[in-house]
C-alpha cells in the first residue's frame, strides 16, 4: 500500500498540527518580552539554555550516553554545524526582525523554506522542477511580495529590512532540513536535534556575554523569567519534540501539510492578544504562500505515494 493511501494516524496529526501551533506562538511571546525590557540577545540566549536540559533529558531517555558518545564525528560535525547556523544564526535574524515586523508576517514568510529546499534539490539534481512545483514556487514568492506590502510602496519599504531577515532565517532552516534528512538516518532524530541544541547555545552564550552586560539580566521582572521559561518549554522543546513523533507517524508529507496550520494561527493569535490589523495586500500575500506551501507538498505526496 502506497503512503498517500494509508489512513492518518489520528495521533500523529494532532501532534504534528500541535506543534506547528505551538511554534506559532513564538512571535507574540518575542513582542511580549520585548515590550518588558528583554533584548533580543538575551531572549535568544535564555530560550536556548533552559530549553538545552529538557533536549539532554529528551535524548538519555530514548538513547542513552553510550549511543550518544558513539556518534560518529562527521555525522556530529554536520549536526553541530547546522544547529549554530538554524538556531544562532538563523534564529538571530528572525527574532531581530521582529522587533521590524508584524508576528503574523514574520510567520507567514518563515514558510517560505519549502520552496528553497525543492529549488536547492531541483539544482542538485539538474533536473527542471513540474509545472505544478514551478506554479508552486510561483505562489509562494508572489506571497512573499504581496506579504511585505505588495504594490503599497510605503508599506514595502518599512517591511523591506525585516522580511529579508526572515527569509535569511527561512533559508538556514532550509539548510537544516536538507542536512538533517540525511543525518537523522544515520544516527536518529534524537541524537541529531540534541547535538545541534547543544551547538547553538555554545554560540549564543560568548555573543551575549561579548556584546551585552550580565547585569542587565538581574533587571528582568519575575513575569519576564516566567515567559523566557514557557518560551523555551511551549515554543522550543515541546513543539519540536511534538514534531518529531508526529513525523515518524504521519510520514514528513502528510506532517509538512498539516504543519501549514501555523501562520493562520499566528494570525489569529496576533490579531487577538497583540492587535495587529494587515492590509489587503498582506491577507492575500498570506493566502498565496500557504496555497504555495500546500501544492508543494501535496505534489511530494503524490510522487513519492505513488
Amino acid at each position: 500500500m502506497s503512503n498517500s493511501s494509508k489512513p492518518v494516524d489520528a495521533v500523529g496529526a494532532l501532534l504534528v498540527s500541535l506543534a506547528a501551533m505551538l511554534f506559532a506562538t513564538k512571535g507574540i511571546f518575542a513582542k511580549q518580552l520585548y515590550s518588558m525590557g528583554v533584548s533580543v540577545e538575551a531572549l535568544v540566549t535564555l530560550r536556548a539554555l533552559f530549553a538545552l536540559p529538557l533536549f539532554w533529558w529528551l535524548a538519555l531517555r530514548r538513547e542513552g550516553l553510550a549511543a550518544i558518545r558513539s556518534t560518529p564525528p562527521r555525522a556530529l560535525l554536520m549536526a553541530a554545524a547546522v544547529g549554530a547556523l538554524c538556531y544562532y544564526v538563523g534564529a538571530m535574524l528572525d527574532f531581530v526582525a521582529l522587533t521590524m515586523i508584524e508576528a503574523s508576517i514574520e510567520r507567514v514568510l518563515i514558510f517560505s523554506y519549502p520552496a528553497m529546499v525543492v529549488l536547492y534539490y531541483a539544482w542538485r539534481d539538474r533536473r527542471w522542477p513540474t509545472p505544478t512545483v514551478l506554479l508552486a514556487l510561483a505562489l509562494t514568492y508572489v506571497g512573499i511580495f504581496f506579504t511585505m506590502g505588495g504594490f503599497d510602496l510605503v508599506e514595502l519599504r518599512a517591511n523591506l529590512l525585516g522580511a529579508l531577515l526572515v527569509i535569511g532565517s527561512a533559508l538556514s532552516y532550509a539548510i537544516y532540513f536538507v542536512v538533517s534528512e540525511k543525518y537523522t538516518r544515520e544516527i536518529g532524530s534524537a541524537r541529531f536535534t540534541l547535538v545541534a541544541m547543544t551547538a547553538a547555545p555554545a554560540c549564543l552564550l560568548p555573543h551575549f556575554l561579548w556584546t551585552h552586560d550580565v547585569a542587565e539580566l538581574g533587571a528582568f521582572s519575575a513575569s519576564a523569567w516566567a515567559l523566557l521559561i514557557l518560551l523555551a518549554i511551549v515554543c522550543m522543546f515541546l513543539p519540536a519534540s511534538f514534531q518529531a513523533e508526529g513525523v515518524r507517524r504521519v510520514g514528513a508529507q502528510r506532517g509538512a501539510v498539516l504543519s501549514t496550520v501555523g501562520p493562520p494561527t499566528t494570525v489569529l493569535l496576533a490579531w487577538v492578544l497583540l492587535d495587529e490589523r494587515l492590509t489587503l495586500w498582506q491577507w492575500l500575500g498570506i493566502a498565496l504562500i500557504v496555497a504555495g506551501i500546500l501544492v508543494l507538498d501535496l505534489e511530494r505526496t503524490r510522487k513519492r505515494g505513488g
